[in-house]
């Protein structure tokens, strides 16, 4: 029998930080070496981090990645006869942009074989052409044991079906007819990707006959947030082993190079497909946003989070998702009731941090609200009022949240959630102040299905369901009510979804939102509304440019994969 074992290593590197990255790999390998296998894979761009960007135009981070290869190199020799499958930019020569996106084979110290991605994403999150130049069209393959083990490197995986670019590369490497194919991989998390992965690369095995290793990072980078979940796949199409989810990992399993079998390391044939479903929405969204929290925290230097709490489900669902990420003694929320609050928004904040184990702090706003009116009507010689007024509310809470912020240096979290930041119901410089969104790619109706989630799960109202049941309120003014200015948001959300997503949807939604926008275009109303939010998402585009970041979690969030102008037309 000749048997192949092969590490997957699923790690959490950090951008910039290639002495830690490198500790990590080193840290992987050793293990890999103790149980004996002859390869570990890491993700892509593992030395550096995922991605860059125009830190590759910095000198000395471009010295620091050369610093990083050369050690690299160097920690293999501890395991010399284990071969290393790494991922890092290389230098290039001649026209063109200055690097390659590398998959670098190493072992006892030297670079044993190189393959360069071809295809390199340019569209949603990725904009890998701004700096890379596309390798040469040829398949790479090395003999690793008793195997002939070809590479990929992410996107070139994607395009078998032919669909997106002019050139195959899964194609190519059948044609080099290698044993097994392994593709290194920064693939960021959205609802339905894993299933996505799954099918792609299924097919595409099942097609060319070949077995593959997928290996991809996990942790969270600003907006995107990697979920791990790497994969193998055998030559009938079917995922017979994934990794853990949203956590580092590496797995085991020996590759029998005469029948192109997996197996698991006490020599169990890998013969049953995975769980397909994966995990429910609700906690897929639970575990990435509580990942993307933890890692940017952890990244920029923040180890406690504060947060205004209104007393309404946004602030509640981000205070509750803080909790879980950093917890109850590192996150305060701080309550500022007005003239306008109503006595719920005070109480019911007490009740659910005292649920969350929390320190609550109010401050209430009142006398710097009428400091401000007093002081703009002696000097314009008129009084403040609507929106001007309302916006001033949310000013004053949002410039004292930062004041708590500067002072005890906790990050502040932002509370708006998808439909609102989308038709710009929020105060710029006031509710849009802070670091980070947590539920910003989340619509309204999500929100509310995530907080009923958190509490089942909690077995307890962890977020009373007095906060579930009220009608949504930015309590600016006397009675008011989203409805005022919305329309319901189980309407709402479905055209924004069509809007914004459109065809990027899963299935399901995209066939629901467009049956809802067809029903309303057979109205002259129904016509008027979906004019009025078009209008109000294109004009509001100026504020979500200035807003914080939000962890993306579906297809399309705000923010770097959706980019459109400001001062333009958007509809006729």
């Amino acid at each position: 029998m000749a048997m192949l074992r092969i590490a997957s290593a699923q790690i959490n590197p950090t951008i910039g930080d290639m002495h830690a990255n490198v500790a990590l790999m080193l840290h992987c390998a050793r293990q890999a070496r103790d149980a004996h296998a002859q390869l570990v894979v890491f993700p892509e761009m593992s030395l550096t981090g995922y991605y860059p960007g125009d830190l590759l135009e910095d000198e000395d981070f471009q010295r620091r990645m050369e610093m990083g290869l050369q050690e690299l190199q160097l920690a293999t020799r501890e395991t010399p006869h284990l071969v290393w499958i790494v991922g890092a930019p290389m230098r290039r020569q001649g026209p063109g942009k200055p690097f390659h996106n590398a998959l670098l084979a190493l072992q006892d110290g030297a670079i044993v074989l190189q393959y360069f991605k071809q295809l390199l994403p340019t569209y949603g999150v990725f904009d890998e052409r701004r700096h890379f130049e596309p390798g040469p069209d040829v398949a790479r393959v090395l003999r690793v044991g008793d195997a002939q083990v070809g590479f990929m490197i992410c996107e070139d995986g994607w395009n078998d079906a032919g669909l997106d670019y002019a050139i195959n590369p899964f194609t190519r490497l059948a044609d080099a007819a290698p044993d097994l194919v392994v593709t290194i991989n920064a693939s960021p998390s959205n609802v339905g990707k894993r299933e996505q992965r799954h099918a792609l690369f299924g097919a595409a095995c099942a097609r060319h006959r070949l077995a593959l290793v997928y290996v991809n990072q996990i942790g969270g980078h600003d907006q995107l947030v990697y979920d791990g979940a790497s994969f193998a796949v055998d030559t009938r199409g079917t995922v017979i082993s994934e990794a853990k989810r949203f956590v580092p990992d590496l797995s085991l399993l020996d590759f029998d190079t005469l029948t192109r079998t997996f197996a698991r390391t006490d020599g169990t044939p890998c013969t049953h497909p995975v769980d397909p479903q994966g995990l429910p929405v609700m906690e897929f969204y639970r575990q990435q946003i509580v990942l993307g929290l933890r890692d940017y925290a952890r990244r920029c230097g923040f180890g406690k989070a504060v947060v205004g709490s209104s007393g309404g489900i946004d602030s509640a669902l981000t205070l509750a998702l803080a909790v879980e990420a950093l917890g109850a003694g590192n996150v305060v929320g701080i309550t500022m009731p007005s003239r306008f609050s109503s006595t719920g928004s005070v109480s019911d904040s007490v009740q659910l941090c005292r649920n969350l184990g929390i320190t609550l702090l109010e401050h209430p706003i009142a006398a710097q609200v009428s400091a401000f009116e007093a002081s703009f009507a002696a000097t314009f010689g008129q009084k403040l009022a609507g929106i001007a007024l309302e916006n001033l509310q949310a000013r004053v809470r949002g410039t004292i949240l930062m004041e708590y912020s500067n002072t005890f240096g906790h990050l502040l979290l932002t509370t708006g959630n998808k439909s609102e930041v989308s038709v710009g119901y929020a105060t710029l410089y006031g509710d849009t102040n802070g670091g980070l969104g947590l539920i910003g790619d989340l619509y309204k109706t999500e929100v509310f299905a995530l907080c009923r989630h958190l509490n089942t799960g909690a077995g307890c109202e962890l977020i009373p369901q007095t906060i579930i049941d009220k009608p949504p309120s930015a309590e600016l003014a006397p009675n008011q009510k989203d409805t005022d200015s919305l329309p319901p948001y189980e309407l709402l959300d479905e055209v924004l979804k069509h809007l914004i997503e459109g065809n990027r949807l899963p299935p399901s939604e995209r066939e629901h939102a467009r049956a809802v926008v067809a029903e309303l275009q057979t109205r002259a109303q129904g016509k008027a509304l979906l004019a009025r939010i078009q209008h109000m998402v294109a004009r509001n585009e100026y504020k979500r440019r200035q807003a914080p970041p939000v962890l993306r979690l579906r297809a399309r969030a705000f923010g770097s994969g959706r980019q459109v102008p400001i001062a333009a037309v958007h509809y006729a």
